[in-house]
């Protein structure tokens, strides 16, 4: 590729359910493509059922990053988003130098900012033992903390689910405490990044139909074994290589509810019920995140003569 011309990055964004994967793996093909994944969990060895993973079959050959590169049971090692990027751009760069497309497909709208806008996000050295002791405190009073140091951060955390996470309480607290502030986190930020030349695609699909699948694809992975999978993971933790009902419910959605029910907390006849409530209330706020991001191109996932088009329209143009 000339070295006057930024690399092209094609990024596939959308809620949870949406056919984001399949439609990455049918534009690898048909543009000799290889894909990053951009999904705060899947990067998690071990949490496959549960956050929708990709299977190997569903790959049909299309090789895949930034899945599995992390223990989720490592307590002392938080994966973050500063971790994601540097990978994310490893494989850019890996991708590019054979020739092929890079494309980056998930939900994370935070990982996807930070690449897109070229940000650079605190990697601060964290005392584990001090995020530990912050995180066994009530949440109330990590959020009355936030507050003393950051408001502005404080005031971020809009929904009761956000403002009681103690795990991002804690890291808040931390980087706050660091450099003064939380850099602040926008999607429509109008900066963009130096090294790519990115095409945005977002898969829209109607309230309802959203609902109707994320409730299909629920009930297929429960009956696929997704309880089987939460309960292996838990069971190994003697070993040291499973995942406290603590660490389960700081991963979130599946895993938090998932943690629920083993201790018998939630009743089985009302898991699928919870659950597709929850994960409806998170492609809501997926939604909401890419919605303000003006460069993000929207499509019907059934729309692939205009998806393409408008890929061949950007692969034959030059990047300034």
């Amino acid at each position: 590729m000339p070295t006057d011309r930024r690399q092209k990055l094609l990024i596939i964004v959308g809620p949870t359910a949406s056919g984001k994967s399949d439609l990455a793996v049918a534009l690898a093909e048909n543009y000799d493509g290889e894909i990053i994944s951009a999904d705060s969990r899947q990067v998690y060895r071990g949490l496959d059922i549960g956050t929708g993973k990709i299977t190997s079959a569903e790959m049909r050959g299309v090789r895949h990053y930034a899945l599995d590169i992390a223990d989720a049971a490592d307590s002392r090692r938080r994966f973050t988003v500063a971790d994601w990027k540097r990978a994310a751009e490893s494989a850019i760069s890996d991708i590019s130098s054979r020739g092929k497309l890079p494309i980056v497909c998930g939900g994370t709208g935070f990982y996807v900012q930070a690449l897109a806008n070229n940000r650079e996000y605190p990697d601060i050295d964290v005392d584990p033992d001090e995020q530990s002791m912050l995180e066994s405190e009530p949440s109330e009073n990590l959020l009355a903390e936030l507050r003393r140091l950051d408001p502005r951060r404080a005031a971020s955390m809009q929904t009761p689910s956000e403002a009681a996470n103690r795990r991002h309480l804690a890291r808040a607290i931390l980087i706050a405490r660091e450099l003064g502030a939380v850099p602040a986190i926008d999607p429509a930020d109008g900066s963009r990044s130096d090294r790519y030349d990115i095409l945005l695609i977002g898969i829209r699909i109607p309230d309802d139909e959203l609902k109707e699948r994320i409730r299909r694809r629920l009930e297929a992975r429960l009956d696929g074994g997704m309880i089987d999978e939460a309960r292996r993971l838990h069971e190994d933790q003697p070993r040291g290589i499973g995942l406290s009902y603590e660490r389960m419910n700081n991963l979130g959605l599946e895993y938090r509810y998932l943690a629920k029910f083993l201790r018998g907390e939630i009743p089985r006849e009302r898991l699928t019920e919870i659950l597709a409530t929850k994960i409806w209330q998170y492609a809501r706020r997926q939604k909401t995140w890419f919605k303000r991001d003006p460069r993000i191109n929207w499509f019907a996932p059934t729309d692939l003569s205009a998806i393409r088009q408008s890929i061949e329209t950007w692969l034959h143009s030059s990047a300034d």
